[in-house]
């Protein structure tokens, strides 16, 4: 079954059974990979791989983003649809599903952890008491299907939350929300945004060449092999920490000026 071949690939990445795990996921090459074998595989069935693939004891984050919050729409969040690709919006339907309470920056975890994140409802996107947090808490590591650091790793913003970079600010937005009881009621959250005005510009994908070339990366690269790579969230941290600690961000986290 294409379930189990894709869950041995992603084993032969680096999850493990029983891992926690964060899924940034482009799914369109790996359908496409299978069609060419004459099978026709859905987001429910590549989700089950990446069940199978840790097992019972395993958890799944998946990032279930909505930016809508920011621009004045309401969140409700029972029924506010992920932004994030289709293997997103299936786990955040997906039965026993938690999902945690930010209204831009929140995820559904499904799993034998996911009692850890019901009721967080952290102030700011990437704050020390968000998702996050608790993934690296946690020993979670973060997965990335056929997508370059620029398009997926937003871990790397809590770590400059973390480290309280210079050229990012504090931002709140404020808007209706509405709670798993139906209740309404307006709500404020933050962010931690970059510095438009400084000219900034999130550029990533140097410090995920240099993890590449440091071992922080095991697996394939977007669109090679299965296209899934993975990362322990922990050593991610203090990877990008140091950067940030030894002065080196600019260039490698960030540009003024230019994209």
């Amino acid at each position: 079954m294409a379930a189990d071949e894709l869950a041995r690939e992603w084993a032969e990445s680096g999850i493990k059974q029983g891992d926690i795990v964060l899924i940034h996921s482009d799914i369109k090459r790996t359908i496409r990979r299978f069609m060419k074998q004459g099978q026709r595989i859905t987001a429910q069935i590549i989700l089950e791989s990446f069940f199978n693939a840790v097992g019972p004891s395993g958890t799944l984050l998946l990032p279930v983003f909505n930016f809508d919050f920011a621009k004045g729409v309401e969140f409700d969040i029972r029924n506010t649809p992920s932004q994030m690709g289709a293997l997103t919006e299936t786990g955040r339907l997906y039965p026993g599903a938690v999902r945690s309470g930010h209204p831009i920056y929140s995820f559904a975890v499904i799993g034998a952890k996911a009692e850890k994140f019901k009721g967080v409802n952290n102030f700011s996107g990437y704050g020390a008491d968000s998702p996050f947090a608790i993934l690296s808490e946690l020993d979670g590591k973060i997965a990335v299907l056929n997508l370059e650091d620029q398009n997926s790793m937003t871990f790397y913003h809590y770590v400059e939350e973390m480290q309280n970079v210079d050229y990012r600010y504090h931002k709140t937005f404020t808007g209706e929300y509405t709670d798993q009881e139906g209740q309404t009621e307006i709500r404020t959250y933050g962010l931690f945004v970059r510095d438009i005005e400084k000219g900034v510009f999130t550029q990533v994908n140097p410090v995920g060449e240099l993890m590449w070339e440091n071992g922080l990366y095991q697996g394939a690269r977007p669109g090679a092999g299965c296209g899934l790579r993975v990362i322990s969230a922990q050593k991610m941290y203090d990877f990008v920490s140091g950067i940030i600690k030894s002065g080196r961000a600019e260039g490698l986290l960030y540009t003024i000026g230019k994209k």
